[in-house]
């Protein structure tokens, strides 16, 4: 579980840039996946998207110098601790069995083409 609850080792300042940094990520890419390069979960979403040829972002965050203040970040502002943390056209959707169940009901592919993640075309959703 290790660093799911580190938020309480920032301070506010520091998640408040953090999350204004996610915030801002989430508004100029379609689809943002905040993911762990080792996390089987993380594989599934990410593999899945390209099965669907969508275009998405990737936020390793065990490779970036912030990823603990991001993951915290967004720990705060969306109640979910794990990854991957998936967002669509701007909106938090979950993580791997948000997005699966999704995809299962025929929600995803209408998601990704509303917020401009695939291309639209005459084959029926």
């Amino acid at each position: 579980m290790g660093s799911w609850f580190s938020s309480n080792k920032f301070s506010k300042e520091e998640l408040e840039v953090a999350l204004n940094e996610v915030k801002k990520i989430i508004s100029t890419d379609p689809v943002v996946v905040f993911s762990k390069t080792y996390c089987g979960f993380c594989s599934s979403v990410k593999k899945l998207l390209t099965q669907l040829g969508a275009r998405y972002k990737v936020i390793e965050l065990n490779q970036e110098s912030n990823g603990d203040k991001i993951q915290s970040a967004l720990a705060e502002w969306t109640g979910q601790t794990t990854v991957p943390n998936v967002f669509i056209g701007g909106k938090h959707i979950g993580g791997c069995d948000a997005v699966t169940e999704k995809h299962h009901r025929g929600q995803l592919v209408p998601l990704l083409t509303e917020a401009g993640a695939i291309a639209g075309n005459s084959a029926p959703l």
